[in-house]
């Protein structure tokens, strides 16, 4: 556990101490196809472990499903956010409480409370200072990735990422993003081969960012039928590394909905959106990205595995 008590700013580990990781675990020795096509039709449910974890310090929290019980948090006479408007604002001004720490992310994933004097609730807190080196993106920058996601999300109307803003805490500037506790009535390994509205755009919102980690315990379906995304440090590579569990559609025609949405996203990254992804990628992969939306209306279908890179994040949950 860190301890963020004290006047006097905590320190993380350099992260040059430990090593790069790579983004790419292969999985089981199969084509990209083959492994899609495996695990949509459930013969890989017998290699996802369940592990349950041994360390004391560690918060209640199941990453299959993302329940984490906030009846623990006492927030006084403060009431929850009722829109993202005030999740914002709740985000942006609030002091954070942090109560523990998520001990099989790759980077430092802390949750705890978050409080002004009238709002209050759960939060994850990502500082830039806790991300681990990855050999195929930029150092400390994963942060500013889970922020161009949000805006992009934004940009849709789709709310696939929760409310997220990039701010200083205990540990520095970082991420910090509201909590979402998952339906726990949602059986993961069945729900996310089915085909549900929510799912679909999520695939295709993935394939505008470029998400190398779709996997299901980043996916959150709420117990009123939204669908959130979550965990997005690690889009919006210049290069094809689209790894999701979300393939049930691919090379299937777009729906009319999301060729809407695209157009309307295309333009908007031209301008003000485009200005604003600036202030956390490249130019480089702002420009792709406003490929990849061209690329998918001109096609008109979900994109495919590409078999250069595997198509599954592994383990899948």
């Amino acid at each position: 556990m860190l301890d963020a008590a004290g006047p006097r700013r905590a320190r993380l580990p350099a992260a040059e101490r430990v090593p790069a990781l790579s983004t790419a675990e292969p999985g089981p020795d199969r084509t990209g196809d083959e492994l899609v096509d495996a695990f949509l039709d459930g013969e890989l449910d017998d290699l996802v472990e369940d592990d349950e974890p041994e360390d004391d310090d560690e918060l209640e929290v199941d990453d299959g499903t993302r329940e984490l019980d906030t009846l623990g948090f006492d927030h006084g006479d403060r009431r929850r956010v009722v829109d993202d408007a005030e999740a914002r604002t709740l985000l942006l001004d609030g002091e954070l409480d942090l109560e523990g720490r998520l001990l099989d992310a790759s980077n430092v994933t802390l949750i705890g409370a978050i409080r002004t004097d009238t709002l209050a609730g759960e939060c994850v807190y990502k500082p830039v200072a806790g991300e681990r080196p990855l050999w195929d993106f930029p150092d400390g920058t994963l942060a500013g990735r889970e922020i161009a996601t949000y805006l992009v999300s934004e940009a849709t109307g789709w709310r696939v990422v929760p409310p997220t803003v990039l701010r200083e805490g205990p540990f520095g500037r970082g991420m910090v993003q509201l909590w979402q506790n998952a339906d726990p009535s949602v059986e993961m390994t069945t729900f996310v081969r089915r085909d549900v509205p929510e799912l679909r755009r999520m695939a295709v919102f993935d394939a505008v960012v470029n998400n190398a980690d779709r996997k299901g315990g980043h996916i959150i379906p709420m117990a009123d039928g939204h669908v959130y995304g979550v965990d997005h440090g690690i889009c919006f590579s210049p290069d094809p590394k689209l790894r999701t569990l979300l393939w049930r559609w691919a090379g299937k025609p777009l729906t009319d909905e999301a060729v809407e949405v695209l157009e309307k996203l295309r333009h908007q990254l031209m301008g003000d959106l485009g200005e604003q992804l600036h202030e956390h990628l490249t130019r480089r992969e702002v420009r792709r990205t406003q490929q990849r939306v061209a690329d998918l209306l001109r096609s008109g279908t979900h994109p495919e595995p590409s078999g250069d890179w595997p198509a599954l994040p592994w383990p899948p949950f």
